[in-house]
């Protein structure tokens, strides 16, 4: 049995192929939906908390990614030369 439990450990520590804001929330948004109906045994419920740790991880990544291109924007227009420009 540890042979099987070594291929778990391998194929969860492959990475995962970074789903978008919108596809990571949205799965987010289930799993929570999920874990309140309840019916899940403690097993499942913790597979699928930490599922949900790691897409908070990702949609934090996105937010943060965002505020960093707006803030890098705005300071752009600040020193920029067009007044009438959105920001």
């Amino acid at each position: 049995m540890a042979a099987a439990d070594d291929g778990d450990q391998a194929r969860d520590a492959q990475p995962e192929s970074r789903p978008s804001y919108e596809q990571a929330r949205d799965e987010l948004t289930e799993l929570v939906k999920r874990l309140e109906a309840g019916g899940l045994t403690l097993e499942q419920s913790l597979q699928l908390w930490e599922r949900g740790e790691r897409l908070a991880v990702v949609c934090t990544e996105w937010l943060e990614g965002a505020r960093a291109r707006l803030a890098e924007a705005m300071a752009q227009h600040a020193g920029g030369s067009d007044p009438d420009a959105p920001f």
